[in-house]
């Protein structure tokens, strides 16, 4: 057998103990904002059948052609394809259960997304997501509270001022709309066809509207001369969208239009946008989305209008990390440090007191004297040690001593460690004593 060290894939991260402490101090965050607004959370498998997405993102995107891991299942032969994005996946399962049948929902989700392109910072084979979808909704109001739950979520994750990302935001207006502009793209590119690198040439006919998202500076001078959409707009799509306006202006959302905003997938309407920082060089888009007002009824459901948004937890958190620093704790209250022949049994003990107190607690096991066990303590996070040797067993009592704060230790019975500290902050417990 090979003796070959094995290492993950390429792009597939693990997320190691002391990074987890930021994720979970981030996903803590996040959910209380959701649930701030009202959002309830839906799970979905991270495995689909590839149809879904074929239908819901579209046949001629990045994803769909270049990026899904796609396989055939081989009990059954059926096509299944590790989900490249959610919010197919969430229609889905909101029509096979028929959520919508007594009104509208607001859901969000989390977990691991996949697409199959080149690994650099902020972009990953395996990437997590926390996302939003308000479905049975129609006006410009959901759309502009969902702007202004963003705001509020950067505002709890210390991304504030000049550190939180800025908001472009544009109108894609509805179906006729964008065919008028669509013959017009076509019209203006044909004009400039040898300007059009292949992959502009191959979108051409069937998707031009996603020409205007190329990132190839050669091709800059004819995407800007291009017709703009918002010249097309119809008189109820422009009021939708000055509707959404009106509203970030009323609560300060400083709000940029990018009349080139279009996202990279088939079923947005009306209105788009993307949050976006200068932070993380070239990945600097940390959250996107907008209306999706047909996408339930062409995955066969009911028609009804729907909204929503996904967040970059990656690169969320590279921006957390490069701007706020939060002091992340480890959430251990205390650290069991003891020594002499016998002294597991009664740590041991202690130690289910205070869980059954709710604390989180942690026993020393393993060699160690007081000074490498003071050590360990201070390494774990933990707000206090409980020292337990020789004379405190014989007494019956432990010395509790603060690792974070200057204030003393005090000894007290063994049966009281849990509700001492239970009930003291590391600031009170010197005064205490």
């Amino acid at each position: 057998m090979s003796k070959e060290k094995l290492t993950g894939v390429k792009g597939m991260n693990d997320l190691l103990p002391d990074q987890s402490g930021l994720w979970q101090w981030v996903e803590s965050r996040v959910a209380e904002v959701f649930h701030q607004y009202g959002y309830r959370e839906i799970r979905t498998p991270i495995v689909e059948p590839t149809a879904l997405f074929v239908r819901g993102i579209g046949e001629v995107t990045d994803i769909v052609e270049k990026e899904m891991y796609t396989f055939i299942d081989s009990l059954n032969g059926e096509q299944l394809t590790l989900r490249p994005e959610n919010t197919a996946a969430v229609v889905r399962s909101v029509i096979e259960h028929n959520l919508l049948y007594d009104g509208p929902k607001r859901l969000w989700y989390t977990g691991p997304m996949f697409r199959h392109e080149r690994p650099q910072r902020g972009r990953y084979r395996q990437f997590h997501q926390f996302g939003i979808e308000a479905l049975g909704l129609s006006g410009p109001d959901i759309d502009a509270e969902q702007l202004l739950m963003i705001a509020r979520l950067w505002q709890a994750l210390g991304l504030t001022g000049e550190n939180a990302p800025r908001l472009e935001i544009n109108s894609l207006g509805q179906k006729e709309e964008r065919l008028a502009h669509r013959a017009a793209l076509i019209a203006h590119f044909e004009k400039h066809a040898s300007a059009l690198d292949e992959d502009a040439k191959r979108r051409l006919h069937s998707n031009p509207l996603r020409i205007l998202d190329s990132k190839n500076p050669a091709m800059r001078p004819v995407v800007e001369s291009a017709p703009l959409l918002k010249d097309f707009l119809g008189e109820a799509s422009q009021a939708h969208f000055n509707a959404v306006l009106a509203i970030l202006d009323a609560h300060k959302i400083n709000t940029t239009i990018n009349p080139r905003l279009v996202r990279g997938l088939d079923y947005y309407n009306l209105t788009v946008f993307e949050w976006i920082t200068d932070k993380l060089g070239a990945q600097g888009t940390v959250c996107g989305g907008g209306r999706y007002d047909t996408l339930i009824e062409q995955m066969g459901g009911k028609p009804a209008p729907a909204c929503g948004f996904a967040i970059g937890v990656e690169r969320l958190v590279e921006l957390i990390k490069e701007l706020a620093q939060p002091q992340i704790e480890t959430g251990l209250h205390a650290y069991i440090v003891h020594w002499g022949e016998g002294s597991v049994g009664p740590a041991l003990a202690v130690a289910e007191q205070c869980r059954g107190l709710g604390l989180a607690v942690q026993v020393h096991f393993g060699e160690g004297g007081l000074k490498s066990q003071m050590k360990k303590a201070d390494q774990s996070g933990a707000k206090f040690a409980v020292l337990m040797g020789d004379d405190e067993r014989i007494q019956g009592v432990a010395t509790i001593k603060s690792l974070r704060v200057e204030s003393g230790q005090q000894t007290v019975a063994m049966a009281e460690v849990g509700s001492v500290i239970a009930g003291n902050s590391p600031g009170a417990l010197g005064a205490a004593q």
